[in-house]
């Protein structure tokens, strides 16, 4: 499943939790800092997919005339160009290893500036933080769709893409997250 900005935030305490919930853990400065923290890193890398993704596009753009005479999959030359692309854009199309790597770099910002300390190996730290990312990636899909059905349920008739939805939608989301234990 693929990180969309909105995730950010609930991905990011899911994180921080699970951080300050770890024996071998020691927390050196608040939660909203660290939450503050992980979010900016997760969203950095969701910014650099969309910069690929934006320059993909541009690339078939300029070739919508060949794409369309050989009758061609748009969606599979997205897909090849991207992977063409990644390197240059330092995104990591595997999510197992982009997840992993965001772990990593969430784990060196932390210990670099002196947010978190521990004793054991960094390994160790980093599997909580990537066990966070994967827990939240498997539950975050449910409690979207569980979302979803309430405001369909909804006796007043929510409108996608308008204000009062939004805010409907985050608030059930935000609970449902809440009660799988997700943030």
């Amino acid at each position: 499943m693929r990180l969309k900005k909105q995730h950010a935030n609930f991905l990011a305490r899911k994180i921080t939790k699970d951080l300050i919930n770890c024996d071998f853990v020691e927390i050196r400065k608040d939660k909203s800092s660290i939450v503050e923290q992980v979010q900016r890193i997760i969203i950095e890398d969701i910014e650099k997919e969309a910069k690929l993704d934006e320059q993909v596009a541009l690339l078939l753009e300029n070739q919508e005339e060949d794409i369309e005479f050989y009758n061609a999959d748009y969606r599979q030359l997205f897909w090849m160009t991207k992977k063409r692309l990644a390197n240059d854009f330092g995104v990591i199309l595997s999510f197992e290893d982009r997840f992993s790597d965001i772990s990593h770099q969430i784990l060196d910002y932390l210990w670099e500036e002196d947010y978190i300390h521990y004793t054991v190996s960094d390994n160790q730290v980093k599997n909580i933080i990537f066990a966070a990312v994967e827990a939240f990636m498997k539950g975050f899909d449910e409690a979207d769709t569980l979302a979803y059905e309430k405001i369909r349920n909804y006796k007043r008739k929510l409108i996608p893409g308008t204000e009062d939805y939004d805010i409907v939608y985050n608030r059930l989301y935000e609970e449902e997250l809440v009660r799988k234990g997700l943030i």
